[in-house]
C-alpha cells in the first residue's frame, strides 16, 4: 500500500473557504498536510489541491479568504436550479443520474466557456503549472457520465483541468479539453474518496458530504475504504459551520464566516486526523 492520500471535495466558493479554515486549523495544531503522497481534488477542491500542492500554505489560503481576495461574480437563478436538481433526481439509477445532469448541461445556455477558465485564473491565483508533488484532478465526461482523473501526465495544463473539474452543471458550461466536454468532478461524488484507494491513510475533507441524486457519499466511500483496511477520516461540515455557509454556497459576503467556522472546527477535529495521520 500507498502511504498518505488527501482528498478534498468540492463545494462552492463558501466550500472552498471552510476546507481552507479547516486546514489551517489543522495546520496550527501540527498536522501539515500538504505533505501527502497524493492530493486528489475535486471541483473547488482541485483550487485548493492545486495551490497547497504548488507550495501555497493553508494560511496563507485563510488570509485571503478572510480579506475577500479573489471574489467572483457568480449568480445562480432559481431556474438553473429547478433545471438541475430535476435532471440530477429523475432517475435512481446512478448511471442514467448523471447523463441526464450531462445532457442538461450541453443543453443550458450559460456564460461561454471563457467565463470558467477566468473565475478558475482567478482562483488559482498565478499557479499554472503541475506541481511536483502528485495531483490527480477530477472531471466527469459530460456525454457518458465517466469520471476521468487528470494529472501531470495527462496532456492537457493545469488551468484546464481545474476548468473541467469547476464546471458546475447548468450554471457553467462544460468544458472542452482534450477533444472532450467535462463537467464538474463532483458530478456524481461530491469528493471521489474512492479514489484514494490503494493508500493506507487517507483524510477526506468533503463540505458537501454527497452529490444530488442517487450516489454515495464521502462518508460511505470512506467506510469503503477502511473495509478494506485503510485507516480513514472524512471531515464534513458540523452544525455551525453549515449555520455560517447560508443557502447559497456561492455567496462571497459568507466566505470569511466559512473560513473561520472551518478553523473553528478543526480544533475538534485534530485527534481524529492525528489518529489517522500519523498511524
Amino acid at each position: 500500500m500507498a502511504d498518505t492520500a488527501l482528498v478534498l471535495g468540492g463545494g462552492g466558493t463558501i466550500g472552498l473557504a471552510w476546507t481552507v479554515g479547516i486546514l489551517a486549523g489543522l495546520a496550527e495544531a501540527g498536522l501539515d498536510l500538504s505533505g501527502a503522497d497524493v492530493t486528489i481534488g475535486t471541483s473547488a477542491g482541485s483550487v485548493i489541491g492545486s495551490r497547497l500542492a504548488s507550495g501555497v500554505t493553508a494560511e496563507e489560503m485563510y488570509e485571503e479568504n478572510l480579506a475577500g481576495a479573489g471574489e467572483l461574480d457568480v449568480k445562480v437563478t432559481a431556474g438553473q436550479t429547478a433545471r438541475f436538481l430535476w435532471a440530477a433526481l429523475g432517475s435512481r439509477d446512478p448511471e442514467r443520474s448523471v447523463r441526464r445532469l450531462g445532457r442538461a448541461a450541453l443543453a443550458s445556455r450559460t456564460a461561454p466557456e471563457s467565463a470558467v477558465h477566468g473565475a478558475v485564473a482567478t482562483l488559482l491565483a498565478g499557479v499554472r503549472e503541475w506541481p511536483g508533488r502528485a495531483l490527480r484532478l477530477t472531471a466527469v465526461d459530460a456525454r457518458s457520465g465517466a469520471l476521468e482523473v487528470f494529472d501531470a501526465a495527462s496532456g492537457v495544463s493545469l488551468p484546464e483541468a481545474v476548468a473541467a473539474s469547476c464546471a458546475v452543471p447548468v450554471v457553467w458550461p462544460p468544458v472542452s479539453v482534450a477533444g472532450r466536454r467535462w463537467m464538474d468532478g463532483g458530478s456524481r461524488s461530491t469528493a471521489n474518496v474512492q479514489l484514494a484507494r490503494g493508500h493506507r491513510r487517507v483524510v477526506a475533507i468533503a463540505p458537501i458530504p454527497k452529490a444530488v441524486g442517487p450516489h454515495p457519499s464521502a462518508t460511505q466511500q470512506g467506510a469503503d475504504l477502511a473495509a478494506g483496511g485503510a485507516s480513514v477520516a472524512v471531515l464534513t461540515p458540523d452544525r455551525p459551520s453549515l449555520k455560517a455557509f447560508g443557502r447559497n454556497m456561492l455567496d462571497q459576503s459568507r466566505r470569511a464566516a466559512a473560513a473561520r467556522a472551518g478553523r473553528v472546527q478543526a480544533a475538534s477535529c485534530v485527534d481524529t486526523v492525528r489518529a489517522v495521520w500519523t498511524a
